[in-house]
């Protein structure tokens, strides 16, 4: 029998959910639980961690799983490597459902940086106004630049004083459209844009808007994750668990 550890938290994982229910195939949905209240899924889901690679190596071999597909964001580095440690000690195959990388195309001025320190040291040193569209994990690191204010947008209201001294905080949801992100980058003045290259459709209209109003983005390259076999869409996945997507 199949039984399925899907690790979510991105749309692609949400997508690929309703196809395993639709099926009936013996699947459990994973969260982090880093937002307070997660988006809801048609399969079993539990929250929160698994106690590193030994944790979740004990996991899969208690619940009886065969097949873990590892659709996490693709800056969720450690939970990734955790998956095939674990998978490798526990005899459980994995693959990865991940959606490409943005591209930087005609009209976009984009300065490359491999990490959040990069990303950092690209900003001017002269005060900007600078939409920090990277999540509510590194804010820290942007300490080192109090000169500028930060426009953050999270989905859940921060619960702790921010580490940034000029912030401004906006609480929504995805997926975001071109004329909304131009708009929210108007009102508050926006002239630098970082970003994590996540790809995907529901967070890209915020390039567009840059690109439009002439800005540039500070573009983060993904992090480094061991070699997984990796799949680009639904009918890719079932087909990895020898099932048809349709």
């Amino acid at each position: 029998m199949t039984r399925i550890l899907l690790l979510g938290g991105t749309s692609e994982a949400s997508t690929l959910a309703k196809t395993l229910a639709s099926v009936d195939m013996d699947a459990v949905f994973s969260y982090a639980g880093r937002t307070a209240k997660p988006v809801s899924q048609p399969l079993p889901t539990r929250v929160g961690g698994f106690g590193g690679v030994q944790g979740l190596a004990a996991y899969l071999q208690a619940e009886c799983i065969t097949h873990v597909v590892d659709a996490t964001h693709p800056f969720a580095a450690q939970m990734s490597t955790n998956a095939v440690r674990a998978c490798d000690a526990a005899g459980v195959p994995l693959c990865a459902f991940e959606r490409p990388a943005w591209q930087a195309g005609e009209g976009d001025y984009w300065v490359h940086a491999d990490s959040i320190e990069g990303a950092v040291n690209a900003l001017p040193d002269t005060p900007a106004r600078v939409f920090l569209a990277i999540g509510k994990q590194n804010l820290a690191q942007f300490a080192a630049k109090p000169q500028h204010h930060y426009l953050l947008r999270l989905v859940d209201a921060p619960e702790a004083p921010l580490p940034l001294p000029r912030t401004t905080v906006e609480i929504a949801r995805g997926p975001f459209d071109v004329a909304g992100d131009t708009a929210l980058m108007q009102r508050h003045g926006i002239t630098h844009l970082v970003a994590k290259n996540a790809g995907g459709a529901g967070a890209e209209a915020k390039l567009t808007a840059a690109r439009d109003l002439g800005l540039p983005v500070i573009m983060i390259g993904r992090p480094q994750v061991p070699e997984r076999p990796v799949k680009g869409c639904v009918a890719e996945v079932m087909a990895w668990l020898s099932h048809s997507a349709t």
